[in-house]
């Protein structure tokens, strides 16, 4: 598949036509069409059916054939699905022969501004003003994170909110397969490349291969680079086991996971390596080189808004050969406000003494 980015930029305002106004709209994240109805989502999580009469047939065919030239691909019975990206957008479109409700397709919004600032994160009850404090000292003590939760609940942009506090001289590395982070527009001046892995579509793995760099070739690839910090969008497979590694040799890190719990993190990370050969060392590794996990969720409010907070918060250690795991925060309720002695020095080291302490500037990511 060629350069779909910039072929992709070629759509502007008359090739969306009556969507224009949803795709430039910066509180609408999804414009999704059944076959039937258009439904609109915003940042909120609060999903709104539009009039019927904005999608006809006619328009419908105009836009997926505008976009399946854009990119080169065929979509028909025999290709019946369409997928497509610029550096904002992602569009999938099925076929009206493999459904039984019609054309369908779905544009998803990865724009590069930032969704989240600390004044806001507060006000709005996402975390206390001290937790975000601590989680902002973590990122100037340089540890490493791990962000999980359901798909939808921000992961990513929470992921980048946190990376605006990595210092600009830090060279950070973002690994993706769809354009996400923007950490280089967010944070311009700052050192940083941004990888970007292409699957292969004649393979039928879930993670694909890949024809020019895998997930783990990637992450090996960034070693030879003099990276600060990776940025891994989400470890979903056995790349895990090769961010590990490179945690062990002193790059930092951030990525995103699908669980369900924080004390699950080490266990999820097992499942992803797939090696039972010398379990015991690794299992050491992940409570060595992973220091914070966060979980992620979203509560339903009575106005119908959707409301992101962090439900959990612990930090991995070792000591005494022994691996620990302590929770902070359960059900967004504080545990405990006593930080184990091993993190409480990281950030000593750090010239941090006052761990949930940070002066917030407004306006400022």
């Amino acid at each position: 598949m060629e350069n779909i980015e910039n072929k992709l930029l070629l759509l502007d305002e008359t090739s969306f036509g009556p969507l224009w106004p949803f795709v430039k709209d910066e509180s609408i994240t999804d414009v999704d069409y059944n076959g039937t109805d258009l439904w609109l989502t915003d940042i909120h999580k609060v999903k709104t059916k539009v009039d019927t009469y904005v999608v006809t047939d006619r328009f419908l065919e105009v836009f997926i054939n505008k976009v399946s030239m854009a990119v080169e691909q065929q979509f028909n019975p025999a290709n019946p699905i369409l997928e497509a990206e610029s550096e904002e957008l992602r569009i999938t479109a099925v076929h009206e022969s493999v459904t039984s409700t019609g054309r369908a397709f779905c544009i998803r919004k990865a724009p590069a501004v930032p969704r989240y600032r600390a004044q806001t994160l507060i006000r709005q009850e996402y975390c206390s003003k001290k937790i975000l404090a601590l989680l902002i000292n973590c990122i100037r003590t340089k540890m490493n994170f791990v962000i999980c939760g359901d798909t939808g609940v921000g992961k990513t942009e929470f992921a980048k909110f946190l990376s605006g506090y990595i210092r600009p001289q830090d060279k950070v590395i973002t690994i993706e397969d769809n354009p996400e982070w923007h950490y280089a527009k967010l944070y311009p001046g700052n050192d940083c490349i941004a990888i970007k892995v292409k699957k292969d579509k004649s393979d039928g793995n879930e993670r694909g291969s890949f024809t020019t760099m895998n997930y783990t070739n990637a992450i090996k690839t960034c070693l030879r680079l003099n990276p600060s910090w990776i940025m891994l969008s989400e470890a979903r497979s056995k790349e895990a086991k090769s961010l590990l590694e490179c945690f062990s040799t002193g790059v930092k890190g951030i990525t995103t996971i699908h669980t369900d719990n924080v004390l699950k993190i080490p266990d999820r990370f097992m499942n992803m390596i797939q090696n039972t050969m010398d379990a015991d060392r690794m299992v050491n590794d992940i409570y060595d080189f992973i220091d914070v996990g966060i979980l992620l969720r979203i509560k339903e409010m009575p106005d119908g808004k959707s409301r992101r907070y962090i439900d959990q918060l612990c930090f991995f250690y070792r000591e005494n050969e022994e691996n620990h795991t302590s929770l902070l925060l359960d059900e967004g309720a504080v545990q405990t406000d006593s930080l184990p002695d091993s993190i409480r020095k990281k950030m000593e080291r750090a010239g941090i003494f006052e761990p949930f302490h940070f002066e917030f500037q407004e306006g400022k990511i």
